[in-house]
This record gives structure tokens, C-alpha cells and sequence, in this order.
């Protein structure tokens, strides 16, 4: 494929492009990307390895520039580098030749002004200011010298070449020609020799200029030193009545928290003025920072700079960029669920202190092959596995965790383009596994009808209700509801393979989230777990696969791959890559980052197929995409996690007492109780209770079934069969979607077909925040 022939560059200008370089016997000219800027000439072998990784550069300013034929060229810097070049075309290698001549003879230059820079910059001047100014205007004049002496490398060249020409046509004319064809070579000679004529006065009138300035630099000094002064002493003026401001509000305060024998009686007179000194107080000691912007099976470059340059009424969706050009603002709105803007409110409700530490889990060691030489012949999901293998959360609470960035759904329900919507939605989707990197201790397995609800609706404007609905498949279910426009709903059954080395986890089943305010539903499903090092070393998490999140009302989709650890891949570790694109399949957004640290985004321009085969051989896309503004980051774990099972702030709040809960929630389990408390052997034995208890209501609940004639699927079991409460059987798809073996109605979902998937999924059916306001639990089984 040709290449597009690239103008001749500018002088000072970064001119890139292919070129073939010679690099042995064997091999031959291979195909490198070369770029050349301030005087040095790199190369790559594609240009997405420009970001990373250089194969080689040489500095221009001491380097020798041969011609060897029409489309080969040879650059040396006296031995130690040597690049034989090849263009695809005359034209291509004469473009080269320009340009490199235009970098050396400027590399040059600023070498040698360098070497004479070290007198300028330690003279004597009157004071670090005015030398500070002195010295950025001498930066201007240098700069416009440095211009100017590049219109004259330029002018040089021009002669150079122009009187070649005029030689060769000198040659012609004395060549016996027909009279038409002397006549046009005399035209061509005049019209070169008035093209050298312009440029030489071109570059007269440039060298007048700089004089001109030159002449005027002490005028601009004054004017600027003026401009200077005036704005430190608004500065000065500003810092004082911010001071002032700040003293009479601590004396305002003061005052107003004396005894009421001591009050001033004009004050007293305003109202409820402590509350609103609270406020302020809280308001002074915040503090408000940009957006930090760090510097992807893609290929990502920098989009023209006109895009930049846009209007905001040209280009509304670009100006406002996902609502992150004043995404401090949005940060603080999200952060006001836990301080509501009432402060009458605020002191009526107070926020509830939510714990910060659990006790620091026990060094207990454990021989795993004394638990598993006893289970050789069993089934995997048979293997009865005490608590020194657990963290002490059920599945219910981990599946809760899901909403430790509540936020991003909080912002993607103001956002006005269902394509940023989409961006926010991808970014929650890829947060959810950012506490599963160090989580290696294994959730209790729920009890069937066990529940767990997170009522945050003081703190964060939310609240969600979990319930273990099935236990043949195991299966729970989940909903969710934001006073912020959002409903998340899920029911996920879990399916695990042990491989010997590593066991893969697969959930099953469809997650919802549905904004209120746009109508928008979007559905996603979760990607492999796998844990390595199951038998033998130290276990470690991966995250593999991939996420379609779709937005069944517009179309629109965002594609996102979870790239499996490989040790010989030279990508980030745990990378994660999306694109979100509309429903006629137009690249919208590039998504970047790492499930266990942050996601990026950044806005596409254009989007073409890239010249770079990948190892699939397909084609790359390439697009060129905006700067990347950063969606979402990991917060970091609270000091001593590693002692507390590595939990984040959220995770250690899940299990903290609470009253009113209903009798089958999670916090109410005593063996996970126990195992928080470090008395791990109680925690065994009550776990064995608790497994033959299940089993007991299960064989009696399979008898009322069978007595009342129900289809439900009869199950042997032997008594003694230890149950597979602690490691989830392996359903299949199928098996998922077909039906529940288990004879129960759970409490709180029913079963129905989702009508936006088509698949059988439990639904909320509600009454159980009512149920809690009013105390009542009757219906409540007794799991515990």
C-alpha cells in the first residue's frame, strides 16, 4: 500500500514517515518509521512503538548526509552509526535530503550556542526578577534569530539548487534546438532567476524585522515589568482580604458558641446561625484538585490540533468531554451524598460512623494435602472445606462490593449523550474486579434464603438487597436502586473448573442497570476468575475474557477485553481495552487502563486501518483520539489490609452489626461471625451445624414435594454426603437457563423472563424495606 506523499516540512517542523533501512545480508531493507525532531533522527518499527520503545537514534548535528543513487541515501555520524536509507520514490528520498539538511544545519546552530550560553547566563543583573525577565525576552529575540536563520538555510539551499538549475539550463541552450524549444528554456532560466531574486529579499526583510524588535525590546521590558508589578500587588491586595475574611468568620464563630447568658442579642436575632458556621468550617478545609491526567489491541495517535481548536458550540460533546474538563466539580457533587446540601438535615440525620478495622486475621497454617488425600475419588464440588480457607464475607456481601464505585453510575445518569453514558457504564463494569486482586481467601457459599442488604442511602444515596434464590444451581440474586436516577439489578450463578494447577470461575448470567431519566438499559456478563497456584506456591488472581456492555435502546456497544497474564507479553499486566461504538458501528471512544488500577478514555476523531498487521494477521484500526481524561481509579486500601484479608474500606464495613436487619442476613451468621473474631475452631464446628441443618430442611422440603405431587426433580443424596455448600457446582449455560432443581420460592425475587435478554432471571418483587421499617420478620425462614 503507497503511502500519501507528505509536503515538504517547515523548518523546525517534526517530519516522520516510512522509509526502508538496510539491516543485514539476510533480512535485507526492512520497512521502519522514522521521525525526525530537534535535530535527532529516530526510528521504530511501527509507530505504535513510539510511545515506548526506540530502536535507534542519531544526532544529526555531527552527522554526514551522502546521496547514492535516486532513492538511496546514507547517514553516519563518523562510525559508531550508520543508516543505509531507501525511499519508495526520487521525490520521497529529495523530500528527506531537504528536511535532514534543514535539521542539521539548525542542530548545529544551537549546538554552538549552547557552548557560548554559560557568559549569558551567570552576568550580573539588577535583581532575580528583572533577570528572570531580561532573560525570557533575550529567549524571544533568540528565537526570532533562530527563525530568521532558517528562512536564510533556506535561502541557501535555494541558490544552491537554483544555480545548478540554471547551469543545466545553460547547457541546453547551447544545445542546437528548434527555436520553440530555446525559447521556453530562456523563460524557465528568468523565471528561476527572479524566484532566487524574491527569496533573497525575503530574507532581507526578515533580517529588518529582527532589527526592528531588537530595537524596540527595552519598550516591551517597561510595559511588561509595569503589567508585572500591578498583578503582584492585586495579589498582595487579594491575599489580605482573604485573611481578613477568614479572621472575622473564626470571630463570627466564636461568638456565636458562648452561653446564651453571653450571646450578643443582634446576633442571636439572625437565626440558626451554628449550623450554617458548621457548614463553613467543612468548606474551608476542603480542598479542590484537577483531574489528574497520566500519560492500548489498538493503535491510538495524537488527533490533528484544529480539533483542539474547536468552538464549544461547534463541538459541544468534545468542549465538555465526558463532563471531565470540570470534573472536580462533578467529584464534589458525588461527594455530597454523604453530606446532603440541607444542613438542617444533616443535623437532624446524623451520618452513621462505619467501622474501619476487624480483628487481624489469626497465622494459622494449614496442609492442604491433609484435606484433600481424604477426598481422592470425590467430586470437586462435594469436598467439604473448613473456614482456614475462607474470608469472613459470604458471596451475598462480595456480591455487594460490586457497588464500591457507586459513582460512576452517579455520573453517568447526568450525562446527556447515551455514548458518554456508555463510557461510565464501561468503566463500573471493569471497577468491580479492582478488590479482587489480592482476595484470594474464598466467600462462605450462602444458605439458601440467606440475605444481605446495604442501606446507604444516608451516605451515598443507595441501597441493595441480595438474596441466595437457588442452591441447585447456586444462584443469587441482586438489586439495587439509587436515589440518583439508577437501578442495578443481577442474578449470578457461579461455575468452576479445576484444572490441578489453577481453578477457573465462571459466572453465569445477565447484570442490568437501567438510568431513569433516559430510559437507557444497559446488560453485561462477568468475565473468567482464575486462581493460580491452587496446590503448590502463592495464589494469585487473573482476570480473562470478554464484555459486550449493550445499550438495548440506542444500539450503541462497547467492546471490552480483558487481556489473560502471559509472561512473555510486553503489555501492561492486567490490561483492559474497549471501544464504544454507536449502532452503525462508528468509533466513538478508545477505553484504556487495568481492571486493579484505573480507566481511561479518550474521544475518536478519525479512524482508519492501520498498515500494521497484528499477530492475528488482520489489519489494525488506528484511531486518533483526543487526550485521555481518566474516568476512574482505584482507592487505595485502608492501612493494615494485609492483616484484615486485604479488604477495601467498603468490605470492611459488611459484616459490621447492625440492628433491624432481617433474621436470614448475612451478619446474623455465627460461623462467619466467629471466623471474624479469629476463633477459627468454633467457627468449623458451627459451619458443620449449619451444613446439616440445610440439609435436614432440604430432604424434608424434597418429601412435601413428593407428597404433594410436585414435578420438582427428586435428589438422592446419603445422609452422610458431605453438601456443597462451600465450593459452587459446576452448572452449564444450559442448566442455568433451563430451571432451578430446588423446590423453594424465595422471599424477596420471583422468577420471570427478562424481557429485554429473553433468559429466566429473578426479579425484585419488593416489601422488604417495608418489612424492615415496620419490624415485621415473621415470614423470614430460620436459616441459622
Amino acid at each position: 500500500m503507497s503511502e500519501p506523499k507528505a509536503p515538504t516540512p517547515a523548518p523546525g517542523d517534526t517530519y516522520k514517515g516510512w522509509l526502508f533501512k538496510w539491516t543485514n545480508y539476510i533480512k535485507g531493507y526492512q520497512r521502519r518509521w522514522f521521525v525526525l525532531s530537534n535535530g535527532l533522527l529516530s526510528y521504530y518499527r511501527t509507530q505504535a512503538e513510539m510511545g515506548h520503545t526506540c530502536r535507534g537514534t542519531i544526532n544529526l548535528a555531527t552527522a554526514n548526509i551522502a546521496v547514492e543513487d535516486s532513492c538511496n541515501f546514507v547517514i553516519s555520524n563518523g562510525g559508531t552509526q550508520t543508516y543505509h536509507l531507501k525511499a519508495s520514490s526520487e521525490v520521497e528520498r529529495q523530500r528527506w535530503i531537504t528536511a535532514l539538511e534543514l535539521a542539521k544545519a539548525k542542530a548545529f546552530r544551537m549546538q554552538a550556542e549552547s557552548d557560548d550560553s554559560g557568559d549569558d547566563s551567570t552576568s550580573p543583573g539588577g535583581g532575580q526578577g528583572s533577570g528572570s525577565r531580561n532573560s525570557e525576552v533575550q529567549s524571544t529575540l533568540r528565537t526570532l534569530g533562530s527563525k530568521v536563520e532558517d528562512l536564510s538555510t533556506c535561502n541557501d539551499l535555494i541558490a544552491k539548487h537554483g544555480s545548478a538549475l540554471q547551469r543545466s539550463l545553460s547547457e541546453l541552450e547551447g544545445v542546437r534546438l528548434g527555436g520553440e524549444t530555446s525559447e521556453k528554456i530562456r523563460q524557465v532560466t528568468e523565471r528561476a532567476t527572479l524566484f532566487r531574486i524574491t527569496s533573497n529579499a525575503m530574507i532581507n526583510a526578515c533580517r529588518d524585522f529582527l532589527a526592528l524588535a531588537q530595537a524596540h525590546s527595552k519598550r516591551w521590558q517597561k510595559a511588561l515589568q509595569a503589567e508585572r508589578e500591578q498583578r503582584v500587588r492585586l495579589e498582595e491586595t487579594l491575599e489580605q482580604l482573604a485573611k481578613q475574611h477568614n479572621h472575622l468568620e473564626r470571630a463570627f464563630r466564636g461568638a456565636t458558641v458562648l452561653p446564651s447568658s453571653q450571646s450578643n442579642p443582634a446576633i442571636d436575632s439572625k437565626g440558626p446561625v451554628p449550623v450554617k458556621g458548621d457548614v463553613s468550617d467543612e468548606d474551608e478545609e476542603n480542598e479542590f484538585f484537577d483531574a489528574c491526567e497520566d500519560v492500548q489491541e489498538f493503535i491510538t495517535v495524537p488527533a490533528d490540533p484544529k480539533y483542539h481548536r474547536r468552538s464549544g458550540s461547534n463541538v459541544s460533546g468534545i468542549s465538555s468531554e465526558l463532563g471531565m474538563d470540570d470534573g472536580t466539580t462533578s467529584l464534589d457533587e458525588q461527594s455530597l451524598g454523604s453530606n446532603p446540601e440541607s444542613p438542617q438535615s444533616r443535623e437532624v440525620v446524623p451520618v452513621r460512623k462505619r467501622r474501619s478495622r476487624i480483628p487481624d486475621k489469626p497465622n494459622y497454617s494449614l496442609n492442604l494435602w491433609s484435606i484433600m488425600k481424604n477426598c481422592i475419588g470425590k467430586e470437586l464440588s462435594k469436598i467439604p472445606m473448613p473456614v482456614n480457607f475462607n474470608e469472613p464475607l459470604s458471596m451475598l456481601q462480595r456480591l455487594s462490593e460490586d457497588l464500591e464505585y457507586y459513582e460512576l453510575l452517579d455520573r453517568g445518569a447526568k450525562c446527556q449523550s447515551s455514548l458518554e453514558q456508555m463510557c461510565y457504564v464501561a468503566a463500573f463494569t471493569v471497577s468491580s474486579y479492582s478488590t479482587t486482586v489480592h482476595r484470594t481467601g474464598k466467600p462462605f457459599n450462602p444458605l439458601l434464603g440467606e440475605t444481605f442488604e446495604l442501606d446507604r442511602v444516608q451516605e451515598s444515596g443507595y441501597r441493595s438487597l441480595c438474596e441466595q434464590v437457588s442452591h441447585h444451581p447456586p444462584a443469587a440474586a441482586h438489586h439495587a436502586i439509587s436515589e440518583r436516577g439508577w437501578t442495578l439489578r443481577q442474578e449470578i450463578a457461579l461455575a468452576s473448573k479445576f484444572r490441578g494447577k489453577y481453578l477457573s470461575i465462571m459466572p453465569l448470567g445477565s447484570i442490568h442497570c437501567i438510568f431513569e431519566k433516559s430510559n437507557n438499559h444497559y446488560t453485561w456478563k462477568k468475565v473468567t476468575t482464575t486462581v493460580h497456584n491452587i496446590i503448590v506456591g502463592k495464589l494469585w488472581i487473573d482476570q480473562s475474557g470478554e464484555i459486550d456492555v449493550v445499550n438495548h435502546r440506542t444500539g450503541d456497544r462497547c467492546h471490552l477485553k480483558f487481556a489473560p497474564y502471559s509472561y512473555f507479553s510486553r503489555d501492561v499486566a492486567r490490561k483492559v481495552t474497549g471501544v464504544v461504538t454507536d449502532k452503525d458501528g462508528k468509533a466513538h471512544y478508545v477505553l484504556s487502563g487495568t481492571w486493579d488500577e484505573k480507566m481511561e478514555c479518550s474521544r475518536v476523531m478519525q479512524s482508519s486501518r492501520g498498515g500494521e498487521n497484528g499477530t492475528d494477521g488482520r489489519q489494525k484500526t488506528v484511531y486518533q483520539t483526543l487526550k485521555a481524561k481518566e474516568l476512574w481509579r482505584k482507592t487505595p486500601l485502608p492501612e493494615g489490609a494485609e492483616n484484615m484479608y486485604y479488604f477495601s474500606t467498603l468490605a470492611l464495613t459488611l459484616n459490621e452489626p447492625e440492628e433491624g436487619v432481617a433474621p436470614t442476613d448475612s451478619r446474623r451468621r455465627p460461623d462467619q461471625r466467629l471466623m471474624e473474631q479469629g476463633r477459627w475452631e468454633e467457627a468449623n464446628a458451627e459451619k458443620q451445624r449449619l451444613e446439616e441443618k440445610q440439609r435436614t430442611v432440604r430432604r424434608e422440603r424434597e418429601r412435601e414435594a413428593n407428597h404433594n405431587g410436585s414435578p420438582a426433580e427428586e435428589v438422592k443424596e446419603p445422609a452422610d454426603k458431605a453438601e456443597e455448600v462451600e465450593i459452587a457446582s459446576e452448572p452449564s449455560e444450559t442448566t442455568y437457563k433451563s430451571g432451578h432443581q430446588d423446590n423453594y420460592k424465595p422471599m424477596w425475587f420471583e422468577r420471570q423472563v427478562d424481557p429485554r435478554t429473553g433468559e429466566p432471571t429473578h426479579i425484585y418483587r419488593g416489601g422488604y424495606w417495608e418489612a424492615k421499617e415496620q419490624g415485621n420478620w415473621d415470614s423470614c425462614p430460620d436459616i441459622f
